[in-house]
């Protein structure tokens, strides 16, 4: 009994060390990381335009093809909860906005099949693409430096990135955004 209570100390107190190292390395980079981690806004939206992807047919589609419109670009992926509760509501404000000039456009970091039955069953009537490595690095060029899902770029028709979301986007939010920017053309 005696060594079996010796064995569970060693193994907490190995633990209890791993979680302070482990804390101790991670406030240390945080305190060596540049303080300013805001993106220009304006090499963002060229690294943006620069880019191109795979559409559901294979195609490879470059995203410079939107420029002009109020561009919402949003990456995503089908195991994502968050992604899968604001689509229905990106599909509703394509077709509401989609003849004032608003293009969605869908990035996926997932597998083809994957997102083509998904974007089957939801019936997604904007763009998507799929990526994978070179999608991750993209959103995190344009400000997401955290690498997480679902993050939306909205961009005016100059090509200029004015708000970002990571996280899940609510209508209300982005219809705040969008309607002023439809009023300017």
């Amino acid at each position: 009994m005696k060594k079996n209570l010796s064995l569970v100390l060693f193994v907490l107190i190995g633990l209890l060390a791993l979680g302070g190292g482990y804390y101790a390395y991670q406030h240390n980079r945080a305190q060596s990381a540049p303080v300013s981690t805001a993106v220009d806004s304006g090499d963002a939206a060229a690294t943006l335009f620069k880019a191109g992807f795979k559409d559901l047919a294979g195609i490879r589609q470059p995203l410079s093809q939107w420029r002009g419109k109020v561009l919402v670009v949003n990456f995503w992926a089908t195991w994502c909860p968050p992604c899968r509760t604001e689509i229905p509501e990106f599909i509703k404000l394509q077709t509401k906005y989609g003849a004032q000039g608003v293009q969605f456009v869908g990035i996926a970091i997932d597998e083809t099949a994957k997102v083509q039955a998904f974007s089957d069953q939801m019936g997604m009537n904007y763009p998507v693409l799929v990526g994978d490595l070179d999608a991750v690095a993209l959103s995190q060029a344009t400000g997401n430096r955290l690498g997480g899902l679902p993050y939306t770029l909205i961009l005016d028709r100059t090509g200029k990135i004015v708000a970002t979301e990571l996280g899940g986007l609510s209508t209300a939010k982005l219809e705040a955004i969008l309607k002023p920017l439809l009023a300017t053309h």
